[in-house]
């Protein structure tokens, strides 16, 4: 059929049904999923934590169940982190080999030491380590001294929730020997202090009978020579088996002058 128009004869145009018009436009493009870039970031630190864990247990092996409550000690840390700097963050996929590993070997150096103190202890290195190891152990004690109150409240928790023999008392350095009751064995202390002072906070729990054992960096000879200044002392060094450092070892001081 044709119609007559003004512009001489033509076909009769038909519209397109609405199903018709909706089969020829185009399919939406699918939404892209999104990128969650932080838990991308916890995936990689989850590997790469995974990793430094085995590497740290074969440095110092340790029994499954110290390792079920070091591994509740790493999840609460890690949480905690991210609102209290506990750790360097650059130090955090080592965490089981800069910090675990290194410090579980203090007990091989002092193996029959049952009562321990650790002079600031900030995110729990000696201390919380050395506590999870030695839980168990019959008689055992880790005094975890730290003056910072969010750093002795975290402290606090890492205890309960390794259900290891932890007592925090927050508290001044120097003020350790007023809050710890009863002999202690061992007395520890991890990046707090140059050495010489490290020997004045430990010297009352020294005068009781304690071992002292404190880890050191590479410039533990310029320490020692400067604690050689103010205190008598023969030092015995350990290599660390996680680095370059060494551990100090005391078994008594005596103030010089």
């Amino acid at each position: 059929m044709k119609q007559r128009g003004s512009g001489g004869d033509r076909p009769l145009s038909r519209r397109p049904g609405a199903d018709e018009g909706a089969r020829h436009r185009p399919d939406p493009a699918p939404a892209k999923p999104k990128f969650d870039k932080a838990s991308a970031n916890d995936q990689a630190l989850d590997s790469l934590i995974a990793a430094d864990k085995r590497a740290a247990l074969k440095l110092a092996p340790i029994s499954h169940e110290t390792e079920i409550r070091l591994d509740r000690y790493i999840a609460l840390l890690r949480e905690w982190q991210a609102k209290t700097n506990l750790v360097a963050p650059s130090t955090l996929p080592q965490l089981w080999t800069r910090h675990i590993a290194d410090s579980l070997q203090l007990v091989d150096l002092a193996p029959t030491a049952r009562r321990w103190a650790d002079l600031g202890s900030g995110g729990g290195f000696p201390g919380v380590v050395l506590a999870c190891a030695m839980a168990g152990t019959p008689g055992a004690s880790v005094h975890l001294v730290e003056r910072i109150a969010k750093k002795a409240a975290f402290l606090r928790e890492a205890v309960r929730v390794t259900t290891s023999p932890g007592v925090v008392h927050l508290a001044e350095i120097g003020d350790n020997v007023d809050r710890i009751t009863g002999s202690v064995d061992c007395v520890t202390a991890r990046a707090l202090a140059p050495l010489h002072q490290l020997i004045g906070f430990a010297e009352p729990l020294m005068r009781q009978g304690a071992q002292a054992l404190f880890p050191k960096g590479q410039d533990v000879e310029a320490e020692l020579t400067e604690a050689a200044k103010y205190w008598n002392i023969q030092p015995q060094l350990h290599r660390s088996r996680t680095g370059d450092g060494w551990i100090v070892e005391l078994t008594s001081v005596e103030r010089r002058g």
